[in-house]
Formats: structure tokens, sequence, C-alpha cells
């Protein structure tokens, strides 16, 4: 019996109509908190038909338009999530639509309309300093920036993804040890 286009669906069934593994879609909702299943009792996870259309368009950017993880949540920041659902749907005209509202509110304010920021943000040819984030308790805050070759040291991109290694090497331990 086939369910009707508002029922919530199980990870099994968005994992078999999308052609994704779970661990993917588990994955994925540690790196998009767009994606928000509602769990029930013993985890599990039920899709609401807007989440799994926004997991369409996070497939179609990843494995279609050859995205990264970065480059669509920085579309998601971008354009918000409706953007995603439109190109999981297929929905060019809704793709346009918010482009073109985007585009709209992007024309640029003249000078004097322009808030002025202060003295610390008008400064020129000097980048503003980012405040020192730790990654998961790895690195220093002097660590922080360009890492010589032979420093023997990690630079904070490296960390990220070794730590995005690590996360896939343990999801793939889980796995295992459910088959013994």
């Amino acid at each position: 019996m086939d369910k009707s286009p508002d029922a919530f669906r199980t990870i099994s069934e968005v994992a078999e109509d999308l052609d994704l593994p779970q661990h993917v879609l588990r994955f994925w909702e540690t790196r998009f908190s767009q994606i928000k299943p509602m769990k029930r009792g013993g985890g599990r996870r039920y899709y609401r038909p807007q989440d799994v259309d926004l997991i369409k368009g996070i497939r179609h950017m990843l494995y279609d338009q050859g995205y990264t993880i970065k480059g669509v949540q920085k579309l998601l920041r971008e354009n918000g999530n409706q953007f995603l659902v439109a190109i999981g749907n297929g929905d060019m005209a809704a793709v346009e639509a918010i482009a073109q509202r985007k585009q709209a509110d992007a024309v640029p304010l003249t000078p004097a309309a322009q808030p002025r920021g202060s003295d610390d943000e008008m400064l020129v040819g000097q980048p503003k300093v980012k405040p020192s984030r730790r990654f998961f308790g790895l690195g220093k805050a002097e660590e922080e920036g360009p890492v010589a070759p032979d420093s023997g040291r990690l630079s904070r991109d490296n960390r990220a993804l070794l730590q995005e290694a690590l996360f896939d090497l343990l999801e793939c331990k889980r796995l295992l040890d459910q088959v013994r």
C-alpha cells in the first residue's frame, strides 16, 4: 500500500526513494541543521515531506552538480531552504523567482544610505581577526591560520577533514558492530 504524499517517511523509506544509504542521511543531519526529522521512542526518525524535498535538493547539488558540503551549506545560508526544496522538486520557476528576489535585495545602497560601522570595521587592508574556535577540543588558538609544511602541526582545515574522516569511520564501525 502506498502512503499519502503528506505522510511521514521512515529513514529506510527515504533512503530507498533517494537511493542513499541510511548512514548518509544520518551524517547529513549533522552537517545540515535544516534537516530535522521527528524522532520517536527508540530514536526512530520520521521525515516530513518538506524534509524529504530538502534532502532531494541537497542530494542533487552534492551528487549531480558536484557541490561540496560546504558549498551546499553556503547555498542554504544565502538562499534559504525553499531554494533547495525547489531544486529537489525540479521547480525551476521557483528557483528563478528566489534568485531574482535575492538579486533585487542585493541592490547596493548609495554611500549616504549605507550604515556606518565602528572604526575597526573601517580599516582598509587589515582583515578583522576572527575569534579563535577550537574544533572538538583539537588544536590551540595559536595554531590557527597558515601552518608551515614542515612544522609538524595540522591546519584547522586539515583537522576538520580528519574529524570528518573519524566520524565516517566511527559510523562504519557502528554499522559493522550491528552486523556482528
